[in-house]
């Protein structure tokens, strides 16, 4: 299997790079099987090798300009428009897509090598002796990876379902591996990964945007949710899981939201405040932040960029959809409607709506780098899993659940709710959450998990399948899962029968 093979040649080469620090420092050696590994920095840089590939959340797509990993999750939504057909958008509109389309093979890619480079830490830092690497520091840089191959793994499960489950270093190229059920990578590696580093003494909060005991009880709090919910249909027992893990998180202080949303595209803000934990990127290092550029409308002359992709927009039913007054959808909060180039002082308007959350602004003007992280986790998203989770757990929203949405409302300069019935509250949670992460690649695991989809149109909630996008196309079954790339079934005829559909 093609990148099972990759998997393997994740072991001869490990890059210092991942948390702010390492993005600086450029790699000094190689490592192979047969290193001395006798020593602190060696098991450091083991542990390092497994962020590389958070970078894979918004890889660009060979042979499609403009087209990243990240576009996926937002084009499936039926919330979202393109201006650039080199994407591949139309076959995600219209819900065409097939096994050989843009991003699968990506997305699958990234991953199992972000799991292979922490197979990998996982079976060599238990050995290394050196001065210094006290076995609580080894726990630690143990549970940093177990943490990143949970989070791996997790994306992996609710995009493609039943996928090979590896979690040893191969010893050969005899990878012809199948499927393993999703929920039993969930009981197997994802929740008892997480649990393990739940036990270790991982400090609360990292600022250089390491793996911090904040982050392992937000992915934690995000599983249980998701087992709970309609792929596994854990029910409650998970629902209590997942909201004592979100009010750890909530609770232990260190976390708080930002007063502003344009708080969040500063770049002195990054890995503060709301910011549990992000994708690292750095304005002085090849490997910026391309969600700045990818969202600037297409050609329009607002930046110093030669590109501009306006890969992805809101829909004009989306944005209506925002409740009368609320903050978010106001010019240069989460979107913007026009812009004046420093350049030249030309004031540009567009023909409607552009995403504004990433933009860089010195990026754009000057440096054409954006040194803004891409965010997995910040306080909000958990303060409404803990809502919606509690209420589920409960039967009914508790103070605090209440307290927790009317956060979110408040920022939004939206009214306090009062008391509701668990279904109502559900719901408001639900569109808090659509109104508050859109853009963020959380709005179509939310539809998954909850097989429910908001209609923009009449305001009420559909069933997931049946559900028509303002496209006028239907979800069915076969939405539920993406399809495994064929350049991998191709090669390793144990993965198949591919998903239904497919």
């Amino acid at each position: 299997m093609k990148t099972m093979k990759n998997i393997l040649l994740v072991g001869l080469v490990l890059f210092a790079c991942s948390c702010k620090k390492f993005l600086k420092e450029e790699p000094t050696s190689f490592l192979t099987p047969e290193s001395n590994v006798s020593s602190v920095k060696v098991a450091r840089a083991f542990t390092n090798s497994g962020y590389q590939n958070l970078q894979g959340f918004l890889s660009g797509q060979s042979g499609s300009y403009g087209g990243n990993t990240w576009n996926l999750m937002e084009f499936m939504t039926g919330k979202s428009g393109s201006d650039l057909g080199q994407t591949g958008y139309v076959n995600y509109q219209n819900l065409t897509y097939s096994t050989t389309s843009f991003y699968f093979d990506t997305w699958w890619q990234q991953m199992y090598l972000g799991i292979g480079a922490c197979n990998l830490a996982i079976g060599k830092i238990p050995a290394i002796s050196a001065p210094g690497l006290t076995d609580e520091v080894k726990n630690n840089m143990l549970a940093e990876v177990k943490t990143l191959r949970a989070l791996y793994y997790f994306q992996l499960v609710r995009m493609y379902g039943a996928v090979p489950m590896v979690t040893e270093t191969p010893k050969d190229l005899n990878l012809n591996i199948p499927r393993t059920a999703a929920k039993d990578i969930y009981d197997k590696v994802i929740i008892p990964d997480l649990l393990a580093a739940e036990k270790s003494t991982l400090p609360w909060k990292d600022n250089t945007g390491k793996v911090s005991m904040g982050a392992v009880e937000a992915l934690l709090a995000d599983v249980y949710l998701t087992y709970a919910g309609a792929a596994i249909n854990g029910g409650k027992t998970f629902y209590a899981e997942s909201a004592k893990r979100s009010l750890n998180v909530i609770q232990n202080g260190g976390y708080t939201l930002f007063p502003e949303y344009t708080d969040m595209i500063k770049p002195a803000n990054k890995n503060t405040g709301e910011f549990i934990f992000q994708v690292q990127y750095a304005a002085s290092v090849p490997s910026s932040n391309p969600l700045t550029p990818l969202t600037i409308p297409n050609f329009s002359g607002v930046s110093q960029y030669s590109d501009e992709y306006g890969s992805v927009y809101p829909t004009t039913q989306f944005l209506a959809s925002f409740a009368a007054g609320d903050k978010r959808v106001q010019e240069k909060q989460f979107f913007y409607s026009s812009y004046t180039n420093t350049k030249t002082g030309k004031k540009i308007t567009f023909r409607s709506p552009y995403i504004y959350k990433w933009f860089d602004s010195t990026a754009v003007n000057t440096t054409l780098k954006s040194n803004l992280n891409y965010t997995l986790y910040r306080l909000a998203d958990v303060e409404l899993m803990y809502a919606e989770a509690s209420n589920e757990a409960e039967g009914a929203p508790n103070a605090t659940a209440i307290l927790m949405v009317n956060n979110i409302r408040a920022r939004a300069k939206l009214a306090p709710i009062g008391a509701l019935t668990q279904s109502a509250f559900e719901q408001e949670v639900w569109l808090q959450r659509y109104f508050e992460l859109c853009f963020e690649n959380k709005m179509w695991f939310d539809m998954l998990r909850t097989r429910k989809v908001h209609n923009d149109v009449t305001g009420n909630w559909d069933n997931f399948i049946g559900h028509k996008t303002v496209f006028g196309a239907t979800f069915t079954d076969k939405q539920l899962l993406f399809p495994l790339p064929k350049q991998e079934t191709d090669v390793n005829p144990k993965l198949l029968p591919n998903n239904p559909g497919f």
